[in-house]
Formats: C-alpha cells, sequence, structure tokens
C-alpha cells in the first residue's frame, strides 16, 4: 500500500490546539472564583468570599443625621471579603510569624473562633501587611462602602433579612442570643447573607478604611474610601453585642479614634480580584 510523506491536517493542528488549551487553562487559573465560593489564599488566611459587581444603595434617610442622604452606589468590579470577621486563631498566627506585635485579650470570653478584637488601626494594618506579603495578594480594609453594599447582600430593608431585628438572628443586644448583651460569639453562629458573609449584624464592631465624615453629603457614588475627613477617626460598622438592634443595621455608622482599642470593635479583611 502507497503512503504519503504528506502530514495530517489533523496532525499538524495538535499541537497548536495544546498550546491554546494550555493558555485556556492559565487563563481559568487567574479567574476569580464564582459568587460565594469561599477560598484561601493560604492554609492560615481568612477565607474568603468574591462579591458581585452590581448596583445598589448606602444610607439612608430615615435614620440618624450620620446615615444620610441615602444614595445610589454602582460597584463596578467584583471584589472579594472574609466570609467572617477575623478570628484570634487567624490572628495568632500573625503573631507566630512576628509580623503581629499587638496581644489582644479575649476578655474571658474565648478566643479561638471568636472574633479578634482590642486593636488599634495600626495593629489591623500589620496584619494586613503579612497577608499581603505572605499571599502576594493585595489585602486591605473594605471601604465603608464596599462594606455596606456587602452587608446587604443585594437586598433594601434595614436587616438583610427584613424590616426587623426579631430575636436570634444576630449578636447584639436584646436580640435573644445566649451571648447577646453579654461578650462576642463564635464566628458563623448565625446564618450568613445572600452573599455568602457572616456576622455582618451585630457581634463585633468593624474598622473599615474611610475617615470620619459627619454625613454622606458629597460622597462618591464608586466604592472608593474617602480618605480627605477627619483621619484620627475612623468609620465603623455592623454593631455589637453590646449595642442595640438599631445600630446592627448596615446602614448605621459610628466612629473610632485610630489609637483606640476596645472589646467592641473587630474587622474583615477585603482584597482586590485580577
Amino acid at each position: 500500500m502507497r503512503t504519503s510523506n504528506r502530514s495530517s491536517p489533523f496532525r499538524a493542528a495538535v499541537p497548536a490546539l495544546l498550546v491554546l488549551l494550555a493558555l485556556a487553562a492559565g487563563r481559568a487559573g487567574a479567574e476569580s472564583p464564582p459568587r460565594g465560593a469561599p477560598f484561601r489564599d493560604c492554609e492560615q488566611c481568612p477565607e474568603m468570599v468574591v462579591i458581585p459587581a452590581g448596583t445598589g444603595v448606602i444610607g439612608t434617610d430615615g435614620g440618624r443625621p450620620q446615615e444620610a442622604p441615602r444614595h445610589a452606589l454602582r460597584v463596578d468590579r467584583p471584589f472579594a471579603l472574609s466570609r467572617f470577621e477575623v478570628t484570634f486563631d487567624e490572628w495568632t498566627a500573625c503573631r507566630q510569624a512576628g509580623a503581629c506585635a499587638a496581644d489582644p485579650h479575649d476578655h474571658d470570653w474565648g478566643a479561638g473562633r471568636r472574633p479578634v478584637m482590642n486593636l488599634t488601626y495600626a495593629d489591623i494594618g500589620q496584619y494586613l501587611d503579612w497577608l499581603a506579603r505572605k499571599t502576594g495578594k493585595p489585602y486591605r480594609l473594605p471601604s465603608e462602602a464596599e462594606w455596606e453594599y456587602a452587608a446587604r447582600g443585594g437586598t433594601d430593608t434595614p436587616f438583610w433579612w427584613g424590616a426587623e431585628a426579631g430575636k436570634g438572628r444576630a449578636n447584639c443586644r436584646k436580640c435573644g442570643t445566649p451571648w447577646s448583651g453579654k461578650g462576642s460569639a463564635p464566628v458563623g453562629s448565625f446564618a450568613a447573607n445572600p452573599f455568602g458573609l457572616y456576622d455582618t449584624a451585630g457581634n463585633v464592631w468593624e474598622w473599615v478604611a474611610d475617615c470620619w465624615h459627619p454625613s454622606h453629603a458629597d460622597a462618591p457614588a464608586g466604592t472608593a474610601p474617602r480618605l480627605d475627613g477627619d483621619c484620627t477617626q475612623r468609620v465603623i460598622k455592623g454593631g455589637s453585642w453590646y449595642y442595640v438592634p438599631r445600630n446592627a443595621r448596615p446602614a448605621f455608622r459610628h466612629m473610632n479614634h485610630v489609637a483606640v482599642n476596645s472589646y467592641n470593635i473587630g474587622f474583615r479583611v477585603a482584597r482586590d480580584l485580577p
């Protein structure tokens, strides 16, 4: 039987096809995880979830003056936010690595999976720097706009689950939990919001990146932090075990001095996505 010396078109195409498949695999590896899917950048890193791009609102005209004016918010790109408040265990990993100096007290409530607290703004900066060096990823605090957008979880009610705090939904004073008015709860003790985040209402206040402004007047429509106000005070969000339910609404905002720590205040981390 005679054979041809000419190459088969299919055989010639195989190397090119393999190259294309390899490139596609590389692109897939760089893509963000799907919305709500938890992931970690390292074994000791906080568990993260993807917050989708979209539109929403920030603030309210029916609350306190610092919550107004209510205005539209645009989130142009997805970003990642830690699924839970950063825990004592996660902070301890940073201390053991020699990157975090503070040794915060747990008030004998228990450390472990409870939210770390009693940290200044500078202390948190050490933790963020450690995560960034360890992973090569741009870890940071969320802006107030990012935090509120994520805490609302795509809803437009005073709490992500409805108009009233109710009982047993969050750790806040008079909220009907074993920890209400007494101390922090282990993270994840209550249901997650529609974006897969836990404890955005109550448990501990959470530092965000913004300097304090007395209202949302002149706030931008995007998600960049406001860094032109009183930067000796930074915004805190979410309420805590010590405070009444209205303070646990996503729209509520308060401030704390950057050099003052508290058993009411912790944080969660954000990072940019490719």
